[in-house]
């Protein structure tokens, strides 16, 4: 039996998507893109141009809905499956768009670099159970209208794993579609095997911008897969009460779905978001609040009930160290997202209120994904039945080290985690040099930068990949990349 959580009463689910659908038909949503206003009038809404803004039908949600697919597969640079997101299947994605890095050598925060990032690129691919990359950090030696283009970038130059990502410019969209492109052969081939999933974000409360509106809109265009990230927060922006805040994430998530679907009926997607609670105290937005990741499993229920795969970003902490505080909280985050059934769970490797990447706390996340992947697929009986014989063994031999039982078993019953786990007694431990957590997570890190293999996609492509970044950077003044090692 596959263990489960549930936070939501199948009434309350549906009381909330019929408020979230009044709202939507009601107050409508403020919408800054003429043509996507335009788009959205052809097929029926009220749309208040001068205004910028639109009201919806309950006739053109349903309609969405059900030309929304229920699941996708995601595959990689070369074409292999690696991610289904249908039923409750779990996968593990960094998280994304960090500001700043946590140098090991100096224990401080500060902005990146593009060694930075093709560092974590090579760690990541490495990492067992983590299934996809993210554009997790933005170099702060480019461009910065070239920041999100160059993320991608690299991430397909010196990794093999399907990427989750993003624009922030409308301009970007077509030379990350381009490298899709490159990497795929053409345009249907892409199409046919998603290689990336892009987040886009409404803003809370009740809007959507000119340029998330418009990547929903060229998303669907090209087929590639979106995930909608709704960021409410409880008692800020959107009203205190948990069952308030999901009624706000459904109306704004709803809206995107109709977007995205009206542009091209059948376009994959991800019910997904970042909402958080918002502590007064601190004026701060805490992901690993417990409450956070109650709205966080709750709209995953809310989303399966309308049939969708689902994201969200959780699994990660407020912390500013790899500490007892970034464990505890990225601990509970993936296991309370593994027990709900969080198809795409985004956060690993993530600190300091979704501003920070580390690859030290990224390769401690892996084994805390390990651990709750094989949480999840729960206790099943493996040749215990009839236990007599087994037990008749063991009180002849006095151990079951080397039992038939044992060896065909053991591997599939028993998670054995890396080194950064400390399993050693005390003696061992000591004669290994007392390490603490952060020494042996380093270690891991350095021990996976060393046994990298460098990507194995074809030489032409990596060369207009190249070639296609090159000109992106010269188109906004940057006439040389920085150097790659």
């Amino acid at each position: 039996m596959r263990p489960r959580i549930q936070f939501l009463e199948p009434d309350l689910i549906e009381k909330i998507v019929a408020e979230a659908t009044e709202i939507l038909c009601t107050l409508g949503v403020a919408l800054h893109n003429p043509g996507v206003l335009a788009l959205l009038g052809d097929h029926g809404a009220q749309v208040r141009l001068s205004e910028r803004h639109v009201t919806f039908t309950a006739d053109l949600i349903e309609k969405a809905l059900d030309s929304a697919p229920s699941a996708f597969q995601l595959h990689d640079v070369h074409g292999e499956q690696t991610n289904d997101f249908s039923g409750d299947n779990v996968h593990f994605t960094p998280g994304s768009a960090a500001l700043h890095i946590l140098d090991n050598e100096t224990n401080r925060i500060r902005k990146p670099t593009t060694s930075d990032y093709i560092q974590y690129t090579r760690v990541v691919a490495q990492l067992d159970h983590i299934a996809s990359q993210s554009t997790a950090l933005i170099p702060a030696d480019v461009h910065e209208q070239i920041s999100d283009s160059y993320r991608l970038f690299l991430s397909l130059l010196y990794g093999t794993k399907p990427v989750v990502t993003g624009a922030f410019t409308i301009e970007s969209f077509e030379v990350m579609k381009d490298f899709q492109v490159a990497v795929r052969g053409d345009e249907q081939a892409l199409k046919n095997k998603p290689l990336t999933v892009f987040s886009c974000c409404p803003t809370s409360p009740l809007k959507w911008s000119d340029v998330t509106s418009q990547n929903l809109v060229d998303c669907a265009h090209y087929g590639i897969p979106v995930e909608f990230i709704s960021m409410p927060l409880s008692g800020f922006i959107a009203p205190v009460t948990l069952v308030g805040t999901l009624i706000q994430h459904t109306a704004e998530t709803l809206s995107g779905i109709v977007i995205s679907q009206i542009a091209n009926p059948g376009t994959p997607m991800l019910y997904g978001g970042s909402p958080a609670v918002f502590d007064l105290r601190y004026e701060t937005t805490p992901m690993g609040a417990v409450e956070t990741m109650m709205i966080d499993c709750a709209y995953n229920e809310i989303g399966k009930h309308l049939g969708l795969p689902t994201q969200a970003y959780i699994s990660l902490s407020d912390a500013k160290q790899l500490d007892a505080q970034a464990g505890l909280e990225s601990s509970m985050g993936a296991t309370l997202a593994a027990l709900a059934g969080i198809n795409n769970i985004s956060g690993p490797g993530m600190l300091d209120f979704e501003s920070c990447q580390s690859l030290e706390k990224l390769v401690l996340d892996n084994e805390i994904c390990g651990q709750t992947l094989r949480l999840i697929r729960g206790i099943t009986p493996k040749g215990d039945f009839p236990a007599l014989p087994l037990f008749q063994e063991l009180l002849r031999e006095q151990h079951l080290l080397i039992a038939d039982h044992t060896l065909k078993h053991i591997k599939d019953e028993l998670t054995f985690p890396g080194p950064v786990i400390e399993r050693a007694n005390r003696a061992r431990w000591e004669e290994g040099g007392s390490t603490t957590l952060r020494q042996r997570a380093h270690s891991e890190v350095v021990r996976l930068l060393e046994s990298y293999r460098p990507s194995t996609l074809a030489d032409e492509v990596k060369q207009e990949l190249v070639r296609l970044m090159e000109g992106e950077a010269r188109r906004h003044g940057q006439d040389k990349l920085p150097e790659r090692s």
